[in-house]
């Protein structure tokens, strides 16, 4: 084993070295903050042009059977009534006026009708929202700002809970936590594939015979799993700290929702459990990834594994809700424990803080063991499966030599 560091240093430099790394790395943070960029623009657009919409000035006919509409506002507007309908629908086909409102007599059972001249899709919204506006505020000044507020739903609630005499905030609870299934995704899912093809590169060179006359296999297939544990985590901060630094920069431009960090409550129980289930999850699937890679001879052909490996690891998102609503339901607890669907469940489960004490001390042996496994099942088939260049091993091969 004394050549694992050079193993660890020269894997890690050359992926360091190689463009790919670097799109793969910086193309999430750039995606994101182009996104945003595009979002505040348009927002921004949208802001600017209803605001010009609002000063834009036209004529106005309005018909009021329904009486309450408060006639002030009417003459605010400049707006005139008139009894008849069909002379209303008229005087905008004919330009007399730019727009005419219809307020029928039993608003419960017929529609508010509006009719205007043709002024593009996007400036047409005027006729509509001053109809609205005429009978929003026409009836709001009929009745006290309170009634008002809690007619419209804008009356605020203010929940406080507790768990035995402590305040209780299961959402600010469960995000610390839960910083750790985010984190598993992104990883598994933007460094997957090179976990796979990791093994696959010097078979396609056809160096591997010289490597392994100066390293042994165990060393060299350890060396590459900790230097893709060691990549994955240099990928997940260069993902993170951009968006952390543009969160705490633009936030307020891009009206994303603000969170007092300091407030947050910290869980050190929680947290650690999230840790050793993020950390043996981590290995063990990459662990697995090595494994089918060291098996095939082509990068090309271990591709056509990821997605069985993807299905394993987030098709029990499927089942999110049973993992809040039903904890106790068998079918949770077997995704919970049987390690290969049970990182997303128990990353999930901790964050929300159903995850019982017996099935923490249960799973992560569990995944601990299972880890172990198929690492040395990784080591093995390198070994034997290093020289073939042309076909897959069989199982028989790897567990009977």
């Amino acid at each position: 084993m004394h050549n694992l560091g050079t193993v660890i240093r020269f894997e890690i430099t050359r992926a360091l070295k190689k463009k790919s790394f670097w799109i793969m790395a910086l193309g999430f943070p750039i995606m994101l903050a182009a996104i945003f960029g595009i979002v505040f623009l348009s927002n921004k657009t949208t802001d600017q042009a209803v605001k010009d919409l609002e000063k834009q000035k036209f004529s106005l006919q309005v018909t009021d059977e329904s009486t309450l509409v408060n006639p002030a506002l009417l003459t605010a507007v400049k707006a005139t009534t008139i009894t008849n309908k069909q002379q209303g629908i008229d005087n905008v086909k004919n330009g007399t006026v730019d727009g005419y409102i219809y307020y029928p007599a039993d608003l419960t059972k017929q529609p508010i009708e509006v009719y205007g001249k043709d002024v593009g899709m996007f400036d047409n919204g005027r006729y509509e929202g001053v109809a609205r506006a005429l009978l929003l505020n026409s009836v709001q000044s009929t009745v006290s700002p309170q009634v008002s507020s809690v007619i419209q739903g804008n009356t605020p609630t203010n929940l406080t809970t507790y768990r035995g005499s402590e305040v209780y905030d299961p959402l600010k609870q469960m995000i610390i936590p839960g910083i750790f299934l985010v984190l598993f995704y992104m990883l598994i899912a933007f460094f997957g594939n090179q976990m796979l093809v990791s093994t696959t590169e010097e078979k396609e060179n056809r160096v591997i015979e010289m490597i392994l006359t100066t390293i042994e296999a165990r060393t060299l297939i350890i060396g590459k799993i900790i230097s893709l544990i060691s990549l994955a985590f240099l990928q997940g901060l260069v993902i993170i700290v951009p968006a952390l630094v543009g969160y705490l920069l633009f936030h307020e431009q891009l009206s994303l929702p603000s969170f007092d960090l300091t407030s947050l409550p910290v869980d050190w129980g929680r947290i650690g459990v999230g840790a050793l289930i993020f950390a043996t999850s981590f290995i063990l699937f990459t662990g697995l990834l090595v494994l089918i890679g060291s098996s095939v001879p082509t990068a090309k052909e271990a591709g056509g594994f990821i997605g069985i490996i993807m299905m394993l690891i987030f098709g029990p998102l499927y089942a999110a809700p049973l993992f809040i609503s039903q904890p106790d339901s068998p079918f949770v607890h077997f995704l919970s424990l049987f390690p290969f669907t049970a990182p997303i469940p128990l990353l999930l489960r901790n964050a929300v803080g159903n995850l019982q004490s017996w099935e923490i001390m249960l799973a992560i042996p569990i995944i601990l063991v299972s880890a172990v496994i198929v690492l040395n099942l990784a080591v093995r088939v390198f070994r034997f499966g290093a020289l073939e260049y042309s076909r897959k091993l069989s199982l028989k091969e790897i567990f009977g030599k």
